[in-house]
């Protein structure tokens, strides 16, 4: 398999995936049956809406199941970092908007952990790609949407996965 097909996580959010999907494949599955089995105690299923919420249902979790399996087939594990004093996966940097002159702090993590309003930002996003690697002190380009934006590197911690 090709790596561009492949998902870079940390071991924490691959072992979150295995417990999500363990728990679907039980618990989950479980309930799902007893609402179709109890569904189709009401008779007629050709206008039985409690059974075909209950399938509707049941199409979902298995698409969800097949998902994370998809994701956990093909995880890639990141290191938390390359090079000590760089930016790197799982690197807490603190960068300063040149132009605002405005202070913001980041995480640097694989795309299936992202989520920019809690500070993740994803190493394939421009924004994260333009960080890896740098030092602090070092002032960095970012080709944003809006056009280029100038970020100086104020600090950089390494081995903030999961933080």
């Amino acid at each position: 398999m090709s790596n561009d097909s492949r998902f870079k996580m940390s071991q924490e959010r691959l072992d979150e995936l295995k417990k999500e999907l363990e728990y679907l494949q039980t618990v989950r599955e479980k309930e799902v049956a007893e609402q179709i089995k109890e569904a189709r105690s009401f008779g007629d299923l050709s206008e039985n809406s409690e059974y075909d919420e209950a399938k509707t249902e049941q199409g979902k979790l298995y698409s969800k199941i097949a998902e994370i399996q998809a994701l956990i087939e093909n995880a890639q594990i990141v290191e938390s970092h390359t090079v000590e004093g760089t930016v790197g996966h799982g690197s807490l940097v603190t960068v300063r908007d040149v132009e605002m002159d405005e202070m913001l702090k980041y995480t640097i993590v694989g795309g299936q952990e992202a989520n920019p309003a809690e500070g993740r930002i994803s190493d394939d996003s421009p924004f994260g790609r333009g960080l890896l690697g740098h030092l602090v002190g070092e002032t960095v380009t970012i080709d944003a949407p809006a056009g280029p934006i100038d970020f100086e590197i104020l600090a950089i911690e390494n081995n903030h996965m999961g933080e």
